[in-house]
């Protein structure tokens, strides 16, 4: 039996990692004020003084932003004066560890037992399978565009999903891509949107 179930568990976990390959989930919410005549233009990137002093990860969040943003009909200027929008961008990935027993499924089916050090997780009796402790990662993009003149907020945008792995700039760019989905219209808040992953490594 339990090398049946070890096997489904593979099957099902390979199906996930190629999917995941392919493919992200995020949940979205967007605010707009950008009014139906408005056409998208040519746009600056903003950086607080924060993102300034860690200009480096700024510029890769900006390179991975940069393709949704072209998608949305903004074009990139590097005049300032030229500018009709300006954009703040940010992403947040904060890791946090699962204990297997945080899930209620496997309170009730034998795999826990206890040994001289408390309670152990094992695949059958008698030996350690797997550490209990798992890595999960929270990640969120946001998307802020204001007027350049007035410096009214025009569209708010934020992605979020969480998963195995950090990630990498394909899974940024992916996520900023579902961020703007919708522009310049909103929807309900928060909602699924599915982006794909691209080829390039």
């Amino acid at each position: 039996m339990w090398k049946s179930f070890a096997v489904l568990a593979a099957v099902i976990g390979g199906l996930s990692g190629c999917a995941s390959m392919n493919a992200v989930d995020n949940d979205v919410s967007s605010y707009s004020q950008w009014t139906p005549e408005r056409k998208p233009g040519p746009y600056v990137f903003e950086r607080l003084p924060s993102q300034q002093a860690q200009y480096k990860r700024q510029d890769r969040l900006e390179a991975a932003a940069r393709g949704a943003l072209a998608l949305a009909g903004f074009a990139e200027v590097p005049d300032p004066a030229r500018a009709d929008v300006s954009v703040q961008i940010g992403a947040r990935i904060e890791r946090y560890d699962v204990a297997l027993y945080d899930d209620p499924l496997w309170w009730h089916g034998g795999v826990f037992g206890y040994g001289r050090y408390g309670r152990r997780g094992f695949w059958g009796p008698g030996f350690m399978a797997f550490p209990y402790d798992n890595p999960r990662y929270d990640r969120e993009v946001a998307v802020l565009i204001r007027d350049k003149k007035s410096n009214q907020v025009l569209y708010e945008a934020r992605a979020a999903n969480e998963g195995a792995y950090e990630g990498d700039d394909r899974l940024l760019a992916a996520m900023f891509e579902a961020a703007l989905k919708d522009y310049p219209q909103t929807g309900v808040n928060p909602r699924r949107i599915s982006t794909q992953l691209s080829s390039s490594k």
